[in-house]
């Protein structure tokens, strides 16, 4: 008889309190059927921390950077696949059905979700289309897009690389050498609140700017500084 495979949910969250429990209500049926969530809060000055502590199988501090939060988590994960989802990315409800059987393939090692963004505005569909056929020509997977890979593997390339930004590039550069990524067509939605806040177009720019810089030497730290200068 087959063994059951389950996951491990890592979330970082800063200063999250006004969307935590909606997110986090909707991850209860993942752990009703023995997965795990992990919260890993980088330092919150609101009650993030209070409101997930009831919804999750572990809250954990760290120190204030996703990749930091993001290997934490992964360091008191008890399951063999690792999930590192966004505060502000929700599953489809067939999500875990198509986890389930690509968890269940010994040949696959990592992969990302489609992703789509909320909101109406008529550019989302277009940056969501060209976001997913971005990553599945080049192999490199985004933080919105969901990536899991298995826990061996992730400690055998020695987690994230702790920089302040674009470590979610980083890794999927180290994950592709291994292997390009399974790239599941099963959308996540993830919150458009900072592209409408900001501006779609200004942020489409600022993104590709950023990423532009990053794949020409730019340092993360600088990268991370002009990130957190735009409106959220």
């Amino acid at each position: 008889m087959s063994e059951v495979v389950r996951c491990s949910i890592i979330i970082p969250v800063l200063n999250e309190s006004a969307h935590i429990v909606e997110q986090l209500n909707a991850l209860q049926k993942w752990r009703d059927a023995g997965h795990e969530v992990i919260v890993v809060d980088g330092g919150s000055q609101d009650n993030s921390v209070e409101l997930a502590r009831p919804l999750v199988d572990h809250v954990v501090d760290s120190e204030k950077g996703r990749a930091r939060q993001m290997n934490t988590g992964a360091a008191i994960a008890r399951h063999h696949w690792l999930v590192f989802l966004h505060i502000d990315t929700l599953f489809s409800d067939t999500a875990m059905d198509s986890l389930m059987r690509i968890f269940s393939k010994k040949e696959i090692i990592w992969g990302r979700f489609d992703v789509r963004l909320s909101g109406h505005h008529l550019l989302f569909k277009l940056v969501s289309s060209l976001m997913n056929l971005r990553s599945r020509l080049t192999g490199i997977a985004t933080g919105d897009q969901v990536i899991f890979v298995r826990k061996t593997v992730f400690e055998e390339i020695g987690g994230f690389p702790d920089i302040a930004l674009m470590e979610d590039i980083s890794i999927s550069r180290r994950l592709r050498s291994l292997a390009m990524p399974y790239c599941v067509t099963d959308s996540v939605t993830t919150s458009s609140r900072r592209w409408q806040e900001q501006g779609v177009v200004k942020t489409i720019l600022m993104m590709w700017s950023l990423r532009l810089r990053y794949f020409f030497g730019a340092s993360p730290a600088t990268l991370a500084k002009r990130y957190e200068r735009a409106p959220k």
